[in-house]
């Protein structure tokens, strides 16, 4: 409610006296980019700044005291918005997880081994399909110190053998105080059902989590992994929601089968995807652990809503090509898993995308990337430290906000549709993160959405993939729609002995053309289409050029200006030294008084679907 100010007009001060003048300046800047003057622009200029996620939340380029919201209880303490525990270790800070699962059971305990005495606090081991025979699972295991290092299964449809097992080794542990032994079982029969995997279906999950709440160690029977829907392209509010629903779905389950509500909390454990948008990724693990608490809350259990959360580095935004970036991602993603209040983090390999041995690096160093890239973050940054370092940030806590009360409200809509089973019978769920990767997808396609090396600055000097590496898992990477043209730049090397070519036209001195030449190789080698650029040409000297180059293509790259006056008559001398296609970089408007055959064949500009152009592209070289 507002309350009188000193000046008498009954409205509150404004808690940032200099928000009006930055709003200002705001104002000047926009008018000018835009051509007019600020008295046309809106009463609120700066909300022409403001991004849209594809959750249909706003982001504002500005976040001050007015965004101030009260401070959330300290970590442990419900909602556990702030974290799930109070007593965090700060020389360990979150757990560094790393995956063994070879199918040699000695190799694998080397690699665990190896992994503990250089960083790795805890252990995914993959067992049946997923790694070593579930009768070796004992031999894989030997030597694990069980109460230093938590012990997940990744099993799938072999997860109640394979935790037998695992039960039988723990059965001839000596240990006092057997609480302090940590174990997932890792069951996933309702995300598994998303993705198709095989897995356990549910009355054996219950069955299953009967017997993890009878052993005297901390056992987990059940994951709710949230992976399932970002992988297939949800966006974050989809995929807390929908990991929330079937978290949901997992409690009627247990409790129908007669487990009390407290022990049915204490089956499940969460795994989420982190990005490499840090602030997204702080904000969603922080989001899901309130939606959690509220549930437990309305089940009247709300000291036991802070159910474990493990972050796995998002298999989708990984990249086959220039995947060295992939470093630089995984270092952004496991930075805001870490700083978001995930229990453990696993970060993904920098060549995952890839079949092992195609960049010529062995399987062992790939992993010590990705286990350093934790270890940097926790020993010489610190991060582990401090309990949620990015409490009392605006942004952060408004975000926070937003994305629980969208993610909700996907819970909720899948509730009406009778409950997460039902909404996954039905379609509901496939179609409405269908939705969401088909909109990441066209902006990724418009270039609206960059992906380095990939739609940006992409190098097409890198040693070209094998064709296994073209085999695409089921997974929805966000680079794969330009990958899979750069793939057919690949075939064509190989087929000719050269990448299809373009010859860039620049026209006018270099002041005129530079940015549209530099933009237009920039979309071009994302289609793996080499530009063959001679400089600054005349009208006279542009057939000579086109002849040299041996194109089949050619863009024209100048100023609006100097295209009305020079554009028709280049087209002609392309067209006559037998160039196929001729390209303009701009907007058609610049050559509208042209017509017939000086008229460009396209244009680049923006925000073209560069995916759709660059294949027609390529079709017509015949790649």
């Amino acid at each position: 409610m507002p309350i009188g100010s000193e000046s008498g007009t009954g409205l509150a001060p404004d808690p940032v006296p200099e928000y009006a003048a930055w709003r200002k300046g705001v104002a000047g800047v926009l008018a000018k980019a835009r051509r007019v003057e600020a008295s046309e622009l809106p009463a609120e200029p700066e909300h022409l700044l403001d991004e849209t996620t594809y959750d249909g939340l706003t982001i504002a380029p500005l976040y001050t005291r007015r965004d101030e919201l009260p401070e959330q209880p300290l970590p442990g303490a419900f909602p556990y918005v702030r974290g799930g525990t109070a007593t965090r270790d700060p020389q360990r800070g979150w757990f560094v997880s790393a995956f063994a699962g070879a199918a040699d059971a000695e190799a694998t305990n080397r690699a665990i081994l190896t992994g503990l005495e250089n960083g790795v606090s805890a252990v995914a081991l993959g067992a049946g399909a997923y790694g070593v025979a579930v009768e070796d699972i004992p031999v894989a295991l030997r030597g694990l110190l069980f109460e230093l290092a938590p012990l997940t299964l990744v099993a799938g449809k072999d997860t109640a053998d394979a935790a037998a097992r695992v039960f039988e080794v723990l059965d001839g542990y000596e240990l006092a105080d057997r609480a302090q032994i940590h174990v997932g079982l890792g069951a996933a029969p309702l995300t598994s059902a998303f993705t198709g995997a095989e897995d356990l279906d549910e009355a054996a999950a219950v069955s299953l989590a009967r017997q993890a709440i009878a052993r005297p160690e901390t056992v987990r029977a059940i994951t709710v992994d949230g992976i399932a829907f970002h992988n297939a392209g949800a966006a974050d509010a989809q995929e807390v929601g929908a990991a929330i629903a079937a978290g949901l779905a997992y409690l009627r389950a247990l409790t129908a089968a007669g487990v009390d509500i407290v022990d049915a909390f204490g089956q499940l454990e969460f795994r989420f995807a982190a990005t490499d948008d840090q602030f997204a990724t702080i904000v969603k693990f922080r989001a899901a652990r309130r939606l959690w608490a509220r549930v437990a809350q309305v089940c009247g259990a709300p000291a036991f809503g802070a159910a474990p959360q493990h972050a796995v580095t998002s298999a989708a935004m990984m990249t086959q090509r220039d995947p060295w970036v992939n470093l630089l991602r995984t270092t952004l993603a496991a930075f805001g898993a870490g700083v978001g209040g995930a229990d453990s983090v696993t970060v993904l390999p920098f060549d995952s995308a890839l079949p092992a041995g195609e960049l010529g690096v062995s399987q062992s160093f790939s992993e010590r990337m990705a286990r350093n890239i934790q270890l940097l973050l926790l020993e010489e940054s610190r991060l582990g430290h401090v309990q949620d370092p990015a409490a009392g940030s605006w942004y952060v806590d408004a975000l926070t906000d937003e994305l629980a009360a969208k993610a909700w409200e996907f819970m909720q809509e899948l509730e009406a549709a009778g409950g997460y089973q039902a909404a996954l019978t039905a379609g509901l769920l496939a179609d409405r993160i269908a939705e969401t990767a088909a909109a990441r997808g066209a902006d990724i396609a418009h270039r609206k959405t960059a992906v380095t090396g990939v739609n940006e600055f992409p190098n097409l000097a890198e040693p070209p993939l094998s064709g296994q590496a073209r085999a695409e898992a089921t997974t929805v990477r966000y680079g794969a729609a330009f990958e899979a043209l750069r793939n057919r730049s690949d075939a064509y090397l190989a087929a000719h002995g050269a990448r299809p070519k373009a010859l860039i036209v620049p026209l006018g001195p270099v002041a005129e053309h530079n940015a549209r030449t530099i933009f237009t190789a920039n979309v071009l080698a994302s289609g793996g289409i080499e530009s063959v650029n001679p400089g600054p040409l005349a009208i006279d000297g542009i057939a000579a050029a086109a002849t040299e180059s041996g194109a089949r293509i050619a863009v024209l790259c100048g100023a609006d200006k100097r295209y009305g006056d020079e554009a028709g008559a280049a087209v002609d001398a392309l067209r006559g030294a037998g160039i196929d296609t001729v390209l303009l970089a701009g907007p058609e408007k610049s050559v509208e008084k042209y017509s017939g055959t000086q008229r460009p064949d396209g244009y680049l500009t923006l925000r073209i679907d560069a995916v759709a152009v660059l294949s027609q592209l390529l079709e017509k070289v015949g790649a």
